[in-house]
C-alpha cells in the first residue's frame, strides 16, 4: 500500500461538478492499493498516518501528528501511485489491485482512522476526481507499506 501524505491548510474533492470531501488543516492522503497488499499492510497505514509527526508544535518544530493538531484527513483513492514508467512512455498499472480489492482495503484505512476520532473525509471510488489543495510547507512525504521508500 502506498500513500502521498501531504499537510495543508484546506483540501477538496470534487467529482461531477460536486464537492464530495472537504477539510480545513490536516491531511490530504492519496492511497494506492496494489495486488499483493495484505491486513498487514493496511496495519502499517492504520498506524503510520495519522501518527506522522508532521505538524508544529508551539516552538514551530515538527512534533505533532494529525490527531495532536485536531485535524482531518482527507482520503483519496488513486490507483495510478502503482503506475511503472520504467519501462516505457506508458504507465504499466499491473501492481496495483482489481477495484474490488482496492475500495475494500481504501475503506477499511478509512474507517479505521475514524475509528481513532478522526474526522475522515472521502472522494468518490473509480470516479474521475479533481483535488484542490493548499500545501502547507510544503510537506509532503511519501509512504510504502513495504518500505520500499
Amino acid at each position: 500500500m502506498r500513500c502521498v501524505v501531504q499537510r495543508v491548510t484546506e483540501a477538496s474533492v470534487s467529482t461531477g461538478g460536486e464537492t464530495v470531501g472537504e477539510i480545513g488543516s490536516g491531511l490530504m492522503v492519496l492511497i494506492g492499493v496494489s495486488a499483493e497488499d495484505t491486513d498487514k499492510d493496511l496495519q502499517y497505514m492504520t498506524d503510520k498516518v495519522p501518527n506522522l509527526r508532521i505538524f508544529d508544535d508551539a516552538n514551530g518544530v515538527m512534533n505533532l501528528s494529525v490527531k495532536d493538531a485536531g485535524g482531518s484527513i482527507l482520503a483519496v483513492s488513486q490507483f495510478t501511485l502503482y503506475g511503472d514508467a520504467r519501462g516505457g512512455r506508458r504507465p504499466s498499472y499491473i501492481r496495483a489491485a482489481g477495484p474490488d480489492m482496492a475500495n475494500e482495503l481504501y475503506e477499511r484505512l478509512v474507517a479505521s482512522w475514524r475509528a481513532q476520532g478522526i474526522h475522515v473525509e472521502t472522494g468518490r471510488f473509480r470516479t474521475e476526481m479533481k483535488v484542490s489543495l493548499i500545501n502547507d510547507g510544503p510537506v509532503t512525504i511519501l509512504l510504502d507499506s513495504g518500505k520500499l521508500f
